[in-house]
């Protein structure tokens, strides 16, 4: 390929160079072909599309592949090589030109008045037919800018509705909070209860926090405060997380809050414990991006809550919110801290961004203190108004947390992770806390990560637990398949297999899912504890990667191959998959009938989201790699809830990775603003 030379403002003139150029970031594995093709379809719309908008649209597709809403032209030019998959190093060859190097003349105002003299490209107000739109300084393709609008629009709406008060507020609060929260024998202000006062003010709640900080006790105890408060008349309650894991487990825990509750059973009766996934509320057509539900077909609800917000990408909200009817509460839970959606957006971090800080209006503020008799002084708050800050009087962030104690070495490795604090985070996995543990390896072939995952360390098991229970507790031969025996293996043998879980930051390479999904296949198959390291053997555990509601699985559930009789002396291979239902009962599949599954003795943390282990070990390539963030590291450790590992083969890439957070562009504040 005839590479351009050096490049100028003046070469983006010539649409041949800039083609040649956007093909050599395709070969080096910096842009997609995907984005290099829009261009050429933007090329063939307009054969006289200049040359810099052709590079615009690339640039914006591209983005979007890596979570940004749209193209923001002012923070391209100030540091242009961002809009690239560069690796961390750069181009250390220095063969194939930079966007910096491309784009060192040209200004905003250039760039601004090139696209705007597109036909292609129309402003916020313009044209509703053209596939790019130019909002202020952001570059979006329509369809995108059409979600942000959309999404702003609703929640702009949603922030005005004041909802009548219950009568007996305080009194309510009091009967569902009942004791004062003391922690580590401290008085304590109780968040909890705040955020239920907070919540019954608006048609729209965002509660955050951190693992263990009581999201999901908090929402079922306002669940029961809006309950008793509408009377006679039930409210039609739906609960909905985004993923088939993340429902099932908060189905689990939802049915053991509603039990504890100290209300009337005719109250308790009414709450619903059952979670779906949002696809399947919302009625996903099959081969298709449409829903059932839409603006012309509303959802029969009142109250809709939504755990695990941070997993909920900007067209999934946008579906969401306009096939929500307006009279209907809308409750996000979630840790606006975690890693966002694989999709463009983060939207709960956007949502969330003065989550910390408070910036409660004083009105309201008082208002809280009387109303739920906790203290808001001396909290580190800072003093907002409605006008500047009107997502901040919709927002409470849970401040402490019942599943990590002052002396938890994973919370506190949480936090200094959270806080960017690389040298704390350090000192916290070299201190010897009895629930961390830090594996440094001397190379690809360290045997010590083999022992690491077959037999764990010291109380926190590896792999070897699931296999203890798959082998040695297995029904007797001649067990009848009928017995409710081989559900009680089975389920047991996928109990096990949750107590832990190897995470990874990437999916190619020696550290990287695939590789490491191979690896420990060969080796437990080689201990003679597996009977095969490739295709369907019993003991395979498979991770769904698409919804199949033919099967009723979702994407993410996990099950594993076991051999179970078909009749008597005649055993035949099936997947047990537990049901999102938060029944306990199992389902299983043929493995024929499973056509988008995946091995899964190591998983992406992305995929992990929703998802908690007894011991959980992250495994960090070695070198820097684009997705080595402070939110990757945070979203991995916090899936732990005993124990958690750190696998490291260069001790370097964890400090940096601290040192480097998510950046993800999108105008959906500003856009709130505008609607208000």
């Amino acid at each position: 390929m005839n590479q351009p030379d050096v490049i100028t403002e003046a070469s983006l003139h010539d649409r041949e160079q800039t083609f040649l150029l956007l093909d050599a970031w395709v070969e080096q594995g910096w842009l997609r072909a995907l984005d290099r093709a829009l261009a050429g379809f933007f090329a063939e719309l307009e054969p006289n599309a200049e040359p810099l908008l052709l590079l615009a649209a690339a640039l914006a597709s591209h983005q979007l592949g890596h979570g940004h809403v749209c193209l923001d032209l002012v923070a391209t030019l100030a540091s242009p090589d961002f809009a690239l998959s560069l690796p961390p190093e750069g181009d250390e060859a220095g063969t194939t030109p930079l966007p910096s190097m491309v784009l060192a003349e040209v200004t905003r105002e250039s760039w601004c008045r090139v696209l705007q003299g597109s036909g292609l490209v129309a402003a916020a107000e313009g044209d509703p037919s053209t596939p790019l739109v130019l909002d202020g300084e952001r570059l979006y393709l329509r369809r995108y800018w059409r979600y942000e609008q959309s999404v702003a629009s609703a929640l702009s709406v949603r922030l005005k509705q004041q909802p009548a008060l219950p009568d007996r507020l305080s009194e309510q609060l009091e009967q569902l909070f009942p004791e004062p929260l003391v922690v580590d024998g401290q008085r304590k202000t109780d968040w909890q209860k705040l955020a239920c006062a907070l919540a019954v003010r608006g048609n729209f709640s965002l509660i955050t926090g951190g693992p263990g900080t009581g999201k999901t006790t908090t929402v079922v105890r306002l669940l029961a405060l809006l309950q008793q408060s509408a009377g006679a008349q039930p409210l039609r309650i739906r609960l909905a997380a985004p993923t088939g894991k993340a429902a099932a487990r908060l189905t689990e825990s939802i049915g053991a809050q509603v039990a504890s509750l100290p209300v009337s059973e005719a109250v308790r009766s009414q709450i619903p414990s059952e979670v779906t996934t949002l696809h399947r509320l919302l009625g996903s057509l099959p081969d298709s991006r449409h829903f059932r539900h839409h603006a012309g077909n509303l959802l029969p609800l009142d109250v809709l809550v939504v755990d695990e917000a941070s997993m909920i990408d900007l067209e999934m909200m946008a579906c969401l919110l306009a096939a929500l009817p307006l009279h209907a509460r809308l409750i996000l839970l979630g840790d606006k801290d975690q890693l966002a959606s694989v999709e463009a957006g983060a939207l709960l971090g956007d949502l969330c961004r003065d989550a910390e800080g408070g910036f409660y209006d004083p009105a309201l503020g008082r208002w809280l203190e009387q109303v739920s008799g906790e203290s808001l002084a001396h909290q580190g708050l800072r003093t907002g108004s409605a006008e500047q800050h009107p997502l901040a009087q919709r927002t409470l962030m849970l401040r402490y947390s019942r599943r990590f104690g002052s002396g938890s070495g994973i919370g506190r490795l949480a936090r200094a992770v959270n806080e960017q604090d690389a040298a704390t985070a350090s000192a916290i996995l070299n201190e010897g806390n009895a629930d961390l543990h830090l594996q440094r390896l001397r190379g690809e072939q360290d045997k010590a990560l083999d022992r690491l995952l077959l037999q764990g360390w010291g109380q926190a098991g590896g792999y070897d637990r699931y296999l203890e229970r798959l082998q040695r507790e297995r029904p007797a031969a001649d067990c009848p398949p009928e017995d409710p025996a081989w559900n009680l293996w089975a389920g047991g043998v996928l109990a096990a297999f949750d107590e832990f879980r190897l995470l990874c930051a990437v999916r190619k390479g020696p550290w990287g899912v695939e590789g490491l999904n191979l690896r420990i296949a060969t080796l437990l198959h080689r201990r003679g504890l597996l009977p095969a390291e490739q295709g369907w053997y019993e003991g395979r555990p498979v991770l769904v990667t698409r919804n199949d509601y033919s099967l009723g699985l979702m994407n993410g559930d996990i099950g594993i191959a076991l051999r179970l009789p078909d009749e008597p002396g005649r055993p035949l291979l099936r997947v047990a998959f537990p049901r999102n239902d938060g029944s306990g009962e199992l389902k299983f599949v043929l493995p024929s009938r499973l056509s988008a599954v995946e091995t899964v003795f190591a998983m992406t943390v992305h995929k992990s989201q929703g998802s908690e282990f007894s011991h959980t070990a992250l495994i960090l390539p070695d070198g820097l790699n684009p997705v080595l963030t402070k939110e990757l590291l945070y979203t991995g450790i916090t899936r732990a809830r005993h124990h958690f590992s750190l696998i490291e083969s260069r001790s370097s890439v964890f400090e940096q990775a601290v040192q480097r957070r998510v950046e993800r562009r999108s105008g959906l504040l500003a856009g709130l603003q505008a609607a208000d």
